[in-house]
């Protein structure tokens, strides 16, 4: 029974690993062909493609990272940091693709803010000035840290919430404060040296993401040429095998350059430290600097409402003529082709509750089965659907549909969203699983009630809220998986997100408007009911213990 217990993590560690290390060894097998490589090397646009992709990817990243400390240092331990987390958990549930489309109508030469210049400057025409889609992709870089920096101030939080480390840190700023170091000074001293290290995953993420990344890129990204893994992506779509192969290779091409930027900011890192530690230490204080105190909670609920305000306009206008700040004629028939295409958000709705689901189903699993000296150990497994590049996952993901024959079919598109969802379900869950007070299991077992019994009368009511969470968590993965649903679906299956994309390129506005703010409710609906249901029960549990 013992030796049981002891391999029952294998369980849910294979369920999913078996698929992601087939995927990978799959995805590289295909893109190691020399003759692909040959012609990758060859074709003209592969290095201006490279270039862009990775100075999107540097530049995306450090500001989203150094904003994230700025933001944090100013804000946690006063009153704006819980609304802020707050704030920041619901901008992660609207999907990247959904957020890239709003942005693309609200910035476009034609959209609401030239507008508004437009009636100071007199324009009668949009102005000839690339605004998205702009050669040097800054739009696309914009976009990217508005999305990310919401993600590394809840990883940042999460971190925080575990065994008391928010107070414990502000106990140790406080200290310094009495030393004479300014809150600032003391962040940067004591609490991002501890912090930073254990947020190397997360940043790897953002880092990957933002080299790598195809469905933001093809409605804000430059198009001549477009960044490498749009262009792997499209090569990997050709009816043509050589460029199957050939976009393999751009794949496993970026997944090269994100380890490579990865070692290289560890090696950066550790040849840095000392010099680092001597600075921290030295025992100087700075005067103290006077630092505007940024509301940046308000910035990003403006930048984020109007996005979604955006969405919302655009999918009721009819005729809308420059320079005009307001329709000339409203059309209600986007909504009325959204809400009729019952099938497509009918399978968007059923694989992203399957796909949470199993997500969910795993994360317990492991966090039953699993000792906690093993979870970092795990961390780069758990974090490998979001760290190796999607069109080079996904390229393997397909294949095993091939040789499973699963392609085109929803049985595989749910196992490709899965391996998708999965960890993001046990990043959520773990701080709160793994925090959770042993002696109510103690008291259980002590009143001789069973392992089962006490998981479903004792511990799993009392981690509802974190459960509901990461179960919201798994389901808007799923209903953002672009890539994956094209591949491993074989273009058989649409969702709202394969078709918010697909009509944002042909350019029809209204109805791309109207697919992305379904794609965006969806998951509002669910972190909702979670949130309200998480609620309901611990005011049951209150109630019940002042009785």
């Amino acid at each position: 029974m013992q030796t049981l217990k002891r391999v029952c993590w294998l369980v849910p560690a294979g369920l999913f690993g078996i698929p992601l290390l087939a995927a990978l060894w799959l995805g590289v097998v295909e893109s190691s062909d020399a003759i692909a490589w040959r012609r990758l090397f060859a074709d003209s646009q592969f290095l201006p493609a490279l270039t862009l992709s990775l100075r999107i990817g540097i530049v995306s990243t450090l500001i989203a990272g150094v904003l994230t400390m700025t933001i944090v240092t100013q804000s946690h331990g006063s009153a704006a940091w819980r609304p802020m987390q707050a704030g920041f958990a619901a901008m992660l549930a609207l999907p990247h693709a959904a957020f890239a489309i709003g942005l693309a109508l609200l910035c476009m030469p034609s959209g609401a803010i030239v507008r508004v210049f437009a009636w100071f400057a007199g324009w009668a025409s949009p102005p000839d000035i690339a605004t998205v889609q702009d050669p040097a992709g800054i739009a696309l870089t914009l976009a990217l840290v508005l999305k990310e920096i919401p993600f590394l101030v809840w990883n940042v939080a999460a971190q925080l919430q575990r065994v008391g480390q928010g107070a414990e840190i502000e106990k140790q700023v406080q200290i310094a404060a009495t030393m004479g170091y300014a809150r600032r000074s003391a962040w940067t001293r004591i609490v991002w040296p501890q912090l930073l290290p254990r947020l190397a995953l997360p940043l790897l993420a953002v880092w990957a993401y933002g080299v790598t990344v195809v469905d933001m890129a093809l409605v804000l990204g430059p198009t001549r040429p477009p960044t490498l893994a749009v262009l792997a992506w499209q090569w990997l779509l050709d009816a043509d095998e050589a460029k199957n192969r050939q976009g393999a290779a751009a794949a496993l091409c970026l997944a090269v350059c994100v380890a490579g930027g990865a070692l290289l900011a560890a090696m950066i890192w550790t040849l840095s430290r000392a010099t680092l530690m001597a600075r921290w230490t030295r025992g100087d204080r700075p005067a103290p600097r006077r630092h505007l105190d940024v509301p940046w909670r308000k910035i990003f609920q403006a930048v984020y409402g109007a996005v979604v305000a955006m969405l919302v306009f655009i999918s009721f206008v009819g005729v809308w003529t420059f320079p005009s700040w307001w329709p000339a004629q409203w059309a209600f028939e986007a909504w009325q082709v959204a809400l009729q295409s019952a099938s497509t958000w009918g399978t968007t709705l059923g694989l992203a509750l399957m796909a949470a689901t199993t997500g969910l189903l795993l994360a317990v699993a492991w966090m039953e089965t699993t000792p906690a000296r093993w979870d970092a150990r795990a961390a780069p497994a758990v974090f490998a659907p979001m760290l190796i590049p999607g069109v080079l996952l996904v390229s393997g993901l397909y294949q095993v549909a091939l040789h499973t024959g699963l392609d085109g079919t929803l049985a595989g598109i749910w196992i490709a969203h899965s391996v998708y969802a999965t960890p993001y379900a046990l990043v959520a869950l773990a701080p709160a699983y793994r925090s959770f007070d042993p002696r109510y299991e103690q008291t259980a077992f002590a009143l001789g009630k069973g392992r089962l019994a006490t998981l479903c009368r004792v511990k799993w009511p009392m981690l509802r809220a974190p459960l509901l969470a990461a179960f919201a968590v798994g389901f808007a993965v799923s209903v953002t998986q672009y890539l994956s649903t094209q591949f491993v679906g074989a273009g058989r299956h649409a969702t709202v997100t394969t078709e918010a994309l697909t009509l944002a390129s042909g350019g029809q506005r209204s109805l791309a408007a109207a697919f992305s703010l379904l794609q965006a409710l969806l998951p509002a609906i669910v972190f909702i009911a979670a949130r309200w249901l998480g609620q309901a029960r611990a005011s049951r549990l209150r109630l019940s213990v002042a009785d």
